[in-house]
């Protein structure tokens, strides 16, 4: 799942970057809540977390402003105040849930799962032919054995088992995996594939990563 995260305090985001990024969300930063309203607009996020007090335009004004253009998108909000005013004028415009400073990694991570879970299929496992993908795990499977995916191999798989059948381009899993800002070059997908494609052999399984020439990746049954 790709996240945003709006937060103006520099070691803040290189921490929760690193946590976030070890439980295999991709992380896109952004410093200021101008920054975090026009990139929630992109439409390209599963999820938000928005910290209250940010310069140029406050968490609270960037949610209202998403919430009036119809954008659901799961947001969690994050600040050092704890008065109950606050929480309810922020749950009242649109969120999803707060969360005060200081709190536990752990917390975040659970809180995450829960407003992530809402928007997708009550079973966390994705299945197409013999493999199935355990979100909740990040395990990719079939009936003679099994890996633990990476961050970018997990979520490039779920794009593709979400899919299957379906073309996905390069261009889109740049954009969802890698964002719009990333120094990744575009042959970063081919590499990843290739882990993917061999992870699959290994499992004997009976479908396969198709590539079309210029265009991008689909999930097919091996006839």
């Amino acid at each position: 799942m790709r996240i945003l995260l709006a937060e103006d305090e520099v070691s803040m985001v290189r921490a929760l970057t690193k946590i976030l990024e070890k439980n295999n969300y991709s992380v896109e930063a952004v410093y200021n809540g101008e920054d975090a309203l026009a990139y929630l607009e992109s439409g390209n996020f599963d999820a938000a977390v928005l910290d209250v007090m940010m310069p140029k335009m406050d968490g609270a004004t960037v949610l209202q402003k998403l919430r009036e253009q119809g954008n659901l998108t799961p947001v969690m909000m994050l600040t050092a105040k704890s008065e109950i005013d606050d929480k309810v004028f922020c749950l009242d415009s649109g969120a999803n849930d707060y969360l005060t400073k200081p709190f536990h990694s752990r917390e975040l991570l659970a809180r995450l799962r829960v407003i992530t879970r809402r928007q997708t299929l009550p079973d966390s496992r994705l299945q197409f032919g013999n493999i199935t993908l355990d979100r909740a795990t990040f395990t990719l499977s079939s009936p003679t054995d099994a890996f633990r995916l990476a961050n970018k191999e997990f979520q490039m798989m779920e794009l593709l088992i979400s899919n299957p059948k379906h073309l996905v381009s390069t261009e889109r899993f740049m954009e969802k995996i890698w964002g719009y800002d990333a120094n990744a070059e575009i042959n970063v997908v081919w590499v990843y594939i290739s882990y993917l494609r061999k992870k699959l052999t290994a499992l004997d399984a009976d479908i396969q990563i198709k590539s079309t020439r210029n265009a991008g990746y689909s999930l097919e049954e091996i006839s």
